[in-house]
Parts: structure tokens; C-alpha cells; sequence
């Protein structure tokens, strides 16, 4: 995604065109983006032969997930219904993972009649039930631990997963107990020791006290685990300043841990491979000037985008026809709806706009589509994938009689 001249493109369309043919507001991936996306996370990792599950969460369209599987990546998922799309789009059940702390009896059944790789349990209530269906079915179900290292991601409190306060994973005492218990089930195999701490995660701290708490964990109990899952959670530059997460210092330290424990590692990059492919297009309805501010009032809502409003997450916002004026007063980027929360930027300064002018809010592949909705009984968008200069309609647009 990038400018020509004063016209900005995906890949070799000028996206204007997109927005007046297909309607806004509307989700636009790079195709070509997301395989090197893919390409250079498998890249940075290739000496330590991680099995790469792609978090279905991110992103759930179909024909992503079916891209996912073309470039041999598994998938991370946290109900049914992903793992349901999940098979759907063609990923093998051995390179799935079913991860989450409140898995229903049904969701526990349908995973072991696909024979998925694990079920990453996170309670022992958890543990207790998938033995017992297991048991109903006959059958050994490879499990693994969700270790809660007590270790604080430094990103955003509200996806930040590996803390004491937080909802996830066991403790160490608990994992020691399961492992006791269940060592010689016929029906419980604990397989992998899990691990994953948040997202949007940029520094390498983090992983470094993730990694020294599961070391020192394993060094404790005397287990030996198939499987390592580190999770995800590698963090994209959503601002030009922000730093990105250094891949070669994060792989020399698994790496040392690979040698070590001679385990299989598991990654699950959700925002690291979909985050930065897409761009969100939507129309300027209305420019309310106002003595200390001009509110840009465009066709996209929080029910499209929500992150602005539940995280304070900070969007890129660039005109489809980049101006040379610039304008020195407050502008705030706001949706339609009947909220002051929507709301997705506010920037001291930016280039002149006009009634029906068209923007692109950027960086938004990853827990932008997934999480939209219906409030205020609006449609949700179509999503188009651009590759090179040909462009697919890879969802369509909701209307109002297939809500009402």
C-alpha cells in the first residue's frame, strides 16, 4: 500500500477506483502482502522447524484461511466454529491447536472426533471433562497445559494474557498436579506445555522472562514435553515510530531453548502475518467545522473498526488523493453512530478534505472484519483481495434485509 504520486494504491489499483465501484465502507487486503508476510515469518524461524498455527481470531475469512493453508501454515483456534472454518479452508487437523478457558462439552467432542493435534486445556475442571468424554469415546486425546508465567506483556492491559490477574492458563502448582495424576491415563496424553503472554508485543523482554519461566518450570517438574507453545502476540508498526520486534534476537533465544529441551516449538502469529495487509475505505459524509475543531464524519463506524473504541488503538488515516494544503486545526475522525466512543483518530493537523472525499484507515487485517457487528443495525462491509492488478470480492456486503 503506498502512494503514486498523489494517488494511493494496493498492489497496482488505485483504490479510489475500488471505493466508487464497489461501495464504502470496504475492507481491502493485499494478497501479495500477506504471502510475504507469511514468507518472512517462516523465514526468520526456518532453523528452529516450528509448526506455525495461524490465529484464526485475527482473521476468519475463508479465503484467507485457504491462502494460510497454501503456504503450509496451521491454525490456532478458540471454538468451534473456527475450527469448524478451519477444516473447511483445508488445514490438516495435526496442525491444529484449540486453545481458550471455557471450551464447552460439545466444542471438546468435536475437536477429538477430528483428531486435532491438542487441546490446550487452561483449567482443571477443563482436564476433568476432556477425560471423561474421552473416556465415553474411547479414545486418547493429546492434551496441553496452559502455563500462566505471571509475565506482564508491556502492551495494552486488555490483551495482555500471562499475568496472575488474568484469566489464562494454570499455575505451577496445578500443572504439577495434572501431570501426576494423568502421566499414565489411557486417555489423557499431556503433550505440550503452553505458553502465550498477549499481543501487539514489540520488545524482546517479554519473551525473554517468558522463556526463563518456562525453563526454569521445566527444570523443576523433570517432564518431558513433545511440545513447546510459545502462542503469538508479535506486535506490527501501526505508527512509523514504533518499534518492531527483533525476530533474530527473539529465534536465538528459542533457539537456545531448543537445543536444550530438544522440543517442538509452537507459534501462533495471528497480527504478525494479517495485521499490516489491509486497509479499511470509507467516504466522507460530512465536515462539521467548529471553532476549535473540524469533525470528519465518514461512512465507517465502530461496528466496522472497532478497535478504536475498545482499545484506544491508534489507525493511520490517509486520503485516497493526497492534497498539498495542510490544515492547523484539530481534526476528529469520527463514525456516524450515536456514540461519542466512535471516534478513530484525532490529529492536531492534516490536508485539506472536502465533503465526499475518500480515506483509507490502515493496518486494519487483523481484528478489524472479525470483531464488526450490526449496532445500530447497521450492515457490516464487503472484503475484496487485491493481487497485482486483479481484485476478488472475498465477502459480500450485508444489507439491510439480511439483517432485518
Amino acid at each position: 500500500m503506498r502512494y503514486n504520486k498523489s494517488k494511493y494504491y494496493i498492489e497496482n489499483i488505485d483504490t479510489l477506483k475500488i471505493a466508487k465501484k464497489y461501495g464504502t465502507p470496504i475492507y481491502c487486503y493485499s494478497k501479495n502482502k500477506i504471502i510475504s508476510n507469511i514468507f518472512n515469518f517462516k523465514n526468520n524461524f526456518k532453523s528452529i522447524k516450528p509448526l506455525i498455527c495461524f490465529s484464526v481470531k485475527s482473521n476468519n475469512n475463508l479465503q484467507i484461511l485457504k491462502l494460510v493453508k497454501q503456504y503450509q501454515l496451521g491454525a490456532d483456534v478458540v471454538s468451534k466454529g473456527e475450527l469448524i472454518l478451519a477444516l473447511k479452508a483445508g488445514i490438516s487437523p495435526k496442525k491444529i491447536v484449540f486453545s481458550g478457558v471455557g471450551k464447552t462439552a460439545e466444542e471438546i467432542k468435536h475437536a477429538i472426533d477430528k483428531k486435532i493435534l491438542l487441546i490446550n486445556a487452561e483449567s482443571e475442571n477443563e482436564i476433568v471433562n476432556i477425560s471423561s468424554i474421552a473416556k465415553d469415546k474411547r479414545r486418547a486425546v493429546n492434551v496441553g497445559l496452559r502455563l500462566n508465567p505471571n509475565v506482564d506483556a508491556l502492551t495494552n492491559s486488555k490483551i495482555s494474557t500471562g499475568r496472575n490477574i488474568d484469566k489464562f492458563g494454570l499455575d505451577e502448582k496445578v500443572i504439577s498436579k495434572l501431570i501426576k495424576k494423568y502421566k499414565n491415563s489411557n486417555y489423557i496424553k499431556i503433550k505440550c506445555l503452553s505458553v502465550h503472554i498477549g499481543s501487539q508485543i514489540t520488545e524482546l523482554k517479554p519473551y525473554a522472562e517468558m522463556i526463563k519461566s518456562v525453563s526454569k518450570f521445566i527444570e523443576k517438574i523433570k517432564y518431558n514435553f513433545e511440545y513447546i507453545d510459545f502462542g503469538g502476540g508479535m506486535g506490527i508498526q501501526y505508527k512509523n515510530n514504533e518499534k518492531k520486534l527483533n525476530y533474530k534476537k527473539y529465534l536465538y533465544l528459542v533457539k537456545k531453548f531448543v537445543n536444550k529441551y530438544r522440543v517442538k516449538i509452537i507459534f501462533e502469529p495471528g497480527r504478525s502475518i494479517i495485521g499490516d495487509t489491509a486497509v479499511l475505505l470509507s467516504k466522507i459524509i460530512y465536515i462539521k467545522k467548529t471553532n476549535r475543531r473540524n469533525f470528519v464524519i465518514i461512512d465507517a463506524a465502530m461496528n466496522d473498526l472497532i478497535r478504536p473504541a475498545l482499545y484506544g488503538s491508534y489507525h493511520k488515516i490517509v486520503p485516497l488523493r493526497k492534497k498539498q494544503q495542510i490544515i492547523n486545526k484539530l481534526h476528529n475522525f469520527v463514525g456516524p453512530i450515536c456514540e461519542t466512543t466512535d471516534q478513530f483518530s484525532v490529529l492536531k493537523r492534516y490536508f485539506k478534505l472536502n465533503d465526499k472525499d475518500f480515506l483509507a484507515i490502515c493496518d486494519v487485517g487483523a481484528y478489524g472484519m472479525v470483531l464488526s457487528s450490526n449496532y445500530n443495525l447497521r450492515p457490516r462491509p464487503s472484503e475484496l483481495m487485491i493481487d497485482k492488478s486483479k481484485v476478488k470480492l472475498i465477502s459480500k456486503r450485508e444489507t439491510l434485509k439480511d439483517i432485518i
